[in-house]
């Protein structure tokens, strides 16, 4: 269900509750840790919607080049999910220092991973707000400025749509109440449905 839709320049944004694992689009993030292994939260959710594929991914990744450090993305192919990729970004654990900066760079890390593969559409969850502990009400803050100064740095972004989807109406809510503080000065909001 779109809470709200809100525009940068000719980049949509959409805050959405529903479960990321059924988003029909061409990404979805994953909130993942260093060594890629789905213990818990969106990352369980992800790995056992995709399947052994994208779980055999990420391992020979791991295998390959080590961990992936914190505030950094790689890219799979989606398995058995609607969407063609699985992008999977390591945000920070609340407490470990310098989280803000690390959160910043999970999110930039992903788009810049959508624009290496062309991808116009991509859905993010609220990253590290879950089991790693980061406060939800300052993540959706971070988000906001992230996605406003990208898009607007980025004009010719190949990324169209850009979905913040969250399963629980807490995070739900909070992404909604934050997005309806952007600034208008480049951000117009389109509509509202609460």
């Amino acid at each position: 269900m779109v809470l709200n839709t809100i525009k940068v320049n000719n980049h949509t944004i959409e805050i959405v509750k529903g479960d990321i694992t059924e988003e029909e689009i061409e990404a979805i993030v994953n909130a993942a840790n260093s060594s890629l292994q789905h213990g818990g939260g969106v990352a369980l959710a992800i790995s056992s919607a995709a399947g052994k594929k994208l779980r055999k991914e990420c391992e020979q990744y791991i295998e390959k080049n080590g961990q992936v450090p914190t505030g950094s993305a790689m890219i799979t192919t989606g398995g058995n999910l609607n969407a063609k990729f699985v992008i999977h970004t390591v945000g920070p654990i609340w407490g470990s220092g310098n989280e803000d900066e690390k959160l910043r760079s999970a999110i930039t890390s992903s788009l810049e991973l959508c624009e290496k593969h062309t991808l116009k559409s991509c859905s993010f969850p609220a990253i590290s707000s879950g089991i790693y502990g980061f406060p939800k009400e300052r993540c959706a803050k971070i988000f906001f400025e992230v996605l406003n100064g990208y898009f607007n740095e980025n004009p010719d972004s190949k990324i169209e749509l850009l979905r913040l989807c969250n399963i629980d109406e807490k995070t739900s809510s909070i992404f909604l109440a934050e997005s309806k503080k952007v600034s208008i000065t480049s951000v117009q909001s389109v509509s509202s449905n609460l």
